[in-house]
């Protein structure tokens, strides 16, 4: 009887994980993708947050089978981390991981307040589909300012000591891309312009798409009410996604990357 059981569970799996699947049909979903995290309102609190939410992310791509690459690092002030960017690659990564955009909210006791205090602290994730070599992005290379830089850390022999991390900004728009991950300069620079061309498509896409306001939005404010996620470990434990309502009471499972719940609930609520 156990044997009947466990074969229709796996049938039901296999229906399940087929449905899911039908949801990502957009035209960028089978992509690799850049996935940035930015700390918010709440100083150290925010950018120790910040360094969990990494933590989950790279968690989650270990257990889905996603190469997780980190591009871009920077160290928070005396905890934590004020931003981060990785390259996930695998197949459908963007269109698993585009459902994570938005501010994500903590709430807990706080291990940087000598009084317990319960705190709130912010951090924004912001995903693009990265762009592979049969997409035309037209980029002069008048318009790139490119800057280089001693790559940080927490010290140590794996800090650089010469100046091999790239920030290139492409100056009519703004945009900045940056990478510290590699030793060479010339491979810092290789993937902070793949960095630039992704963002830049985006950008584009969005053009044409008539759709200008949607970078905006999925940049929104790091603060009160706009969060598309909370995760509360004090009085009580909970995790709770605001567009679909999915809530579960493992956090210490979900900070160990297990969201599969909430994404699945977002494709399937969203699809179109």
């Amino acid at each position: 009887m156990d044997e009947v059981d466990a074969e229709v569970a796996n049938v039901q799996k296999a229906v399940d994980d087929l449905e899911f699947r039908s949801m990502l049909s957009g035209k960028d979903d089978p992509r690799d993708c850049i996935l940035t995290i930015h700390s918010g309102a709440g100083g150290t609190e925010a950018q120790d947050w910040a360094e969990m939410l990494l933590r989950m992310y790279l968690r989650y791509g270990e257990q889905n089978g996603f190469k997780m690459t980190m591009i871009d690092l920077l160290e928070g002030d005396g905890a934590g981390i004020k931003s981060a960017t990785i390259e996930v690659s695998g197949q459908f990564a963007y269109g698993y991981l585009k459902a994570e955009n938005g501010v994500h909210r903590l709430v807990r006791i706080s291990p940087f307040d000598s009084n317990k205090r319960r705190h709130t602290s912010f951090a924004s994730v912001f995903v693009i589909p990265e762009v592979d070599d049969s997409i035309e992005v037209d980029i002069n290379p008048a318009d790139l300012r490119i800057d280089t830089y001693r790559s940080g850390g927490k010290g140590g022999q794996n800090v650089n000591k010469v100046e091999t991390a790239v920030r290139i900004t492409h100056v009519p728009s703004g945009t900045v891309a940056a990478c510290q991950s590699e030793r060479s300069q010339t491979q810092n620079k290789n993937n902070a312009l793949k960095l630039l061309k992704a963002k830049l498509y985006q950008i584009e896409k969005e053009k044409q798409e008539a759709e200008l306001d949607e970078i905006e939005k999925n940049k929104m404010k790091i603060e009160w009410g706009s969060q598309i996620r909370s995760y509360v470990f004090h009085p009580y434990n909970m995790v709770k996604d605001h567009r679909t309502d999915i809530e579960t009471s493992d956090t210490q499972g979900v900070m160990d990357g297990n969201i599969n719940q909430f994404i699945k609930g977002y494709l399937l609520k969203f699809a179109q």
